[in-house]
């Protein structure tokens, strides 16, 4: 008899140190999913059009802190320029130092020195002659000074970007200073990752990597579940011990 007890005393004790050691290890890995992306990611409301349809005004993002120098051609980054209004701004960046970035070829395209860009990120409808739009309603062309940033909106047609400060030092461009933050979510509404355009990526420097937020979401989801399911076994295995111990009792 007091073998039998022992025994279902053990399970229990057993499903009650299983269901803690989960609920411990959810916890670390819930906590420590959002504060390292709250350590690395920054929200911004987006104020205008200008970015449309990858982010529109009044969308949430989540930006990751990073410095000029980690930005790549294809990023969708915040700045901020005292040239362009001294206030946080949404935009991609199309051209970097050393860079000639003009508009349009035959085929209505980007060219980045000279190397025609395809960018599946913008609407281009349908133009008079049944061709796309081109990527630009004016032709332009700006050389790059190095230690800046050509930015443009992907609603091309309404976006005020660096073809507006063409005339300005620098052909329109901003120093790597400028810019606070890449953007890598929509988090509200929940449009999901902004991707890496593979279009930017045989040009010198390629494209940037992917930030850490899936990880981080990740490690958020996978500690919910532990807690949850922690928290549920513990009770489970403690009340099937007892049954166990009052069967065995009979």
């Amino acid at each position: 008899m007091s073998g039998t007890k022992r025994d279902g005393g053990g399970r229990g004790r057993t499903g009650a140190m299983v269901s803690g050691l989960a609920v411990a290890v959810g916890c670390v890995l819930f906590l420590g999913g959002f504060l390292w992306a709250a350590v690395v990611y920054k929200p911004y409301a987006v104020p205008t059009d200008s970015m449309s349809p990858t982010v529109n005004a009044g969308d949430r993002v989540l930006a990751e802190r990073i410095s000029g120098a980690d930005v790549r051609r294809g990023d969708v980054v915040v700045f901020t320029d005292r040239v362009w209004g001294d206030t946080p701004m949404v935009k991609r960046v199309v051209g970097v130092g050393g860079d000639t970035v003009a508009c349009c070829d035959e085929k209505g395209r980007l060219t980045v020195g000279g190397t025609p860009v395809d960018e599946p990120y913008l609407d281009r409808g349908p133009a008079a002659d049944g061709k796309p739009a081109p990527a630009s309603p004016q032709d332009f062309s700006a050389e790059v000074p190095e230690g800046q940033l050509f930015l443009l909106g992907d609603e091309r047609s309404t976006s005020l970007d660096s073809r507006v400060h063409l005339d300005d030092p620098g052909q329109g461009s901003v120093p790597l200073s400028a810019v606070q933050a890449r953007v890598d979510a929509v988090a509200w509404p929940m449009n999901g990752m902004i991707g890496r355009p593979d279009s930017f990526a045989a040009l010198p420097g390629g494209i940037s990597a992917d930030g850490p937020l899936p990880l981080q979401l990740g490690a958020v989801v996978v500690g919910m579940v532990l807690i949850l399911g922690g928290a549920a076994y513990g009770p489970v295995a403690a009340r099937s011990a007892r049954r166990r111990a009052a069967g065995a009792a009979r």
